[in-house]
């Protein structure tokens, strides 16, 4: 908070000297924001199962300069309070956009500028390469380990998809409504009308957004996938890990199209099982003459 105020204080001192431009105040906002964020922390602190915990700095104040910064970019700002799905949506994709290491330094300060739109949503993206850099360290004492981490992770984040596209696909459904009752008013002030065509734009962002994170994460397990196949060899663990991997990139699939629902029970079908590593003709009961 002494950064954050050091810093409005600094930009207080230049507007005396020089006008202000939209592109020096944008730079303030953003420098105050990094400032505050930097004295406290950036990345958003986790509690019990990685679950979000409340935090003044990231609740209010950086959201509060991530405002402003939107608003200077020129980018649709909504007052509106949230309906319960919305902020689901917000809660469940919060799990897909953040680092799939929640202790990833680097990448979570990405995500916490781009979740408070600090910096554009569609910037938020994780380097691929730190998870590599993550499973090398001394935490795996087992080259297995390291695999299965990744088949772990490959299969959390499949199972998470389709709930976050349940909320997605009600959510799109009710800014239809909204925007098909605000085109039936006859009169509405300026400030509805822009209110709801923001957050129309807000929620399309962030569907958009989680699928864009998920396809990183791919490139981040393939990065790591690669890397280990040279550094610790492992037969067996690669096959686990790349059937992982393919599972959750069909769901990924539907997400990047924005979850639509006719596409699902396509996705859900069981992929047929391999014969090399399950046994010749065991898959099936003999047939009963």
């Amino acid at each position: 908070m002494g950064m954050n105020n050091m810093g409005q204080a600094g930009s207080a001192r230049l507007t005396k000297r020089v006008p202000v431009r939209p592109g020096l105040t944008r730079c303030a906002h953003v420098t105050a924001a990094l400032l505050c964020a930097l004295g406290a922390g950036c990345t958003r602190p986790t509690g019990d199962f990685d679950r979000a915990r409340p935090s003044v700095i990231h609740d209010r104040v950086m959201p509060e300069v991530g405002e402003l910064a939107a608003r200077n970019r020129g980018d649709p700002v909504s007052k509106f309070n949230y309906t319960n799905d919305e902020k689901l949506l917000r809660d469940r994709g919060w799990t897909l956009i953040r680092p799939p290491w929640t202790k990833d330094w680097i990448g979570g300060t990405v995500v916490e500028l781009a979740r408070t739109r600090v910096l554009p949503e569609v910037e938020g993206r994780v380097p691929p390469d730190l998870y590599y850099i993550f499973l090398r360290s001394d935490r795996f004492k087992s080259s297995d380990a390291r695999y299965d981490r990744i088949t772990a992770d490959a299969k959390g984040d499949t199972k998470l998809v389709w709930p976050f596209c349940e909320v997605a696909l009600r959510v799109t459904n009710a800014d239809r409504e909204r925007i098909r009752a605000l085109e039936a008013k006859r009169l509405t002030t300026e400030e509805l009308y822009a209110g709801a065509k923001a957050r129309v734009w807000e929620n399309q962002v962030m569907i958009k957004w989680v699928g864009q994170a998920l396809r990183y994460r791919i490139k981040a397990y393939r990065t790591a996938l690669d890397s280990l196949e040279i550094e610790t060899p492992s037969g067996d663990r690669l096959w686990q890990v790349n059937t992982a991997i393919k599972k959750m990139e069909t769901q990924v699939i539907l997400a990047e199209k924005g979850c639509p629902p006719d596409n699902r029970s396509a996705l859900e079908k069981n992929p047929k099982r391999s014969r090399i590593y399950t046994g010749w003709g065991t898959e099936r009961p003999p047939q009963v003459k």
